[in-house]
């Protein structure tokens, strides 16, 4: 008798000991139980709430919801809808998340500068000002921040004038400012900014390039100083400088006009850079002692001064290190601008997760969305940060 197998079988028996085939088969298995797992969750939850008598759906986003918001820059008024005070709190938690992204992170690279600093001193405050507050809560901050120092401001008639401006005033109702009012024209003098901007990126791209090519160092400060600011200022002029100011003024107990920004608002965004610049401050120290001590020597040996040390030769090499951890970093100060809810401050999670459900009772569906815009921007953040980190990374040859 033959003992030759079919060639079926050998097919069969090869696809199944294929690691390949198998891989792939468990992949599907488990994507597979995935959907099931969510199916069944949302026809679970679908039946109970029938069960309980609860709405559902998103229909209630066009109903009107009733009730002031103490602070956006959007034009919000009570009578609008629900789907309106969405975009209330997604607009204030980004103003608040953005600015507090840029600050930490700006004083984050200094703070882990300072650490490395050969002045004992200012190396151990830098130390101190890292260690002590990356272990305190910062929900403690926030309330640290509100309480102790912004609520006990003076009242307005008392208010503090910045930098001696009566236009410019602090107190414990909150910071008032100048707001602007652009006019008809003022597009003009925003379009010159952008094309102003391009400009001097394409000035740095052309000294960068030219550097790699000669290894002569072209300084761009002075040429992307003249070209931001000075290209809009004549097109602000030559438009006849079409933007007026609104100037808060005190009228009565309080003041009236201008822009101004809640102490809530200010206490929760001291309390978010503070908090993470020190978290930026160690990602910079680790990054900066990544970098090989004989790249500090060989930029020495050329001349170069120590602040061209740093800026063009540590820096670059450093932020292959500094950029990964960065990405949880900027997402964390978004997630964590939700404590804001426990000093009043309107953001999404206050306004939209607190007063919204309570008012009109769809849980699932307002969790779903706030849910949705913090999974978005942390998504985004994700995203941007790693097409930069993959340019900067070193390329083999």
């Amino acid at each position: 008798m033959s003992g030759n197998t079919p060639s079926s079988s050998r097919g069969v028996n090869a696809v199944i000991n294929d690691e390949r085939y198998r891989s792939i088969f468990y992949q599907v298995v488990v994507f597979g139980l995935f959907i099931w797992a969510v199916l069944s969750l949302i026809e679970n939850t679908q039946i109970n709430m029938a069960t309980r008598k609860m709405a559902v759906g998103f229909d209630f986003l066009k109903n009107t919801a009733g009730f002031a918001v103490a602070w956006t820059p959007l034009d919000y008024k009570p009578s609008d809808s629900y789907l309106m005070v969405y975009w209330v709190g997604i607009i204030n938690t980004l103003i608040l998340a953005g600015i507090s992204i840029v600050l930490a992170t700006f004083l984050g690279f200094i703070v882990g500068i300072l650490r490395l600093s050969k002045n004992w001193l200012v190396a151990q405050i830098a130390s101190w000002y890292v260690e002590v507050l990356r272990n305190t809560p910062l929900l403690l901050q926030i309330i640290f921040w509100y309480l102790g120092a912004f609520a006990n401001l003076p009242r307005p008639k008392q208010s503090i004038e910045i930098l001696g401006f009566e236009s410019l005033v602090l107190n414990n109702r909150g910071l008032y400012i100048p707001k602007p009012q652009p006019e008809d024209l003022f597009w003009l003098t925003a379009l010159a900014l952008l094309v102003a901007v391009l400009i001097a990126i394409v000035l740095n791209k052309r000294a960068t390039r030219k550097q790699q090519q000669t290894g002569k160092y072209i300084s761009t400060l002075v040429p992307t100083l003249l070209v931001v600011f000075g290209l809009p200022l004549v097109v602000f002029v030559l438009t006849g400088m079409p933007l007026d100011w609104e100037i808060p003024a005190l009228k009565g107990f309080n003041y009236r006009g201008g822009g101004f920004v809640l102490p809530a608002m200010l206490a929760v965004m001291v309390a978010l850079v503070i908090y993470h610049s020190a978290y930026a401050a160690e990602m910079v120290r680790a990054g900066i002692l990544s970098v090989s001590k004989g790249q500090t020597e060989a930029a020495s040996s050329l001349g170069l001064k120590q602040s061209f040390v740093m800026r063009l030769v540590i820096i670059p090499q450093a932020m292959r290190a500094i950029v990964p951890p960065m990405i949880s970093l900027w997402m964390n100060v978004v997630k964590n601008s939700s404590l804001a809810i426990a000093i009043g401050f309107p953001d999404l999670v206050s306004v939209f997760m607190q007063t919204s459900l309570n008012q009109s009772g769809h849980a699932v569906e307002i969790v779903a969305l706030v849910m949705a815009f913090y999974m978005t921007v942390s998504l985004t953040i994700s995203a941007c940060l790693n097409v930069y980190n993959k340019k900067i990374q070193l390329t083999e040859r």
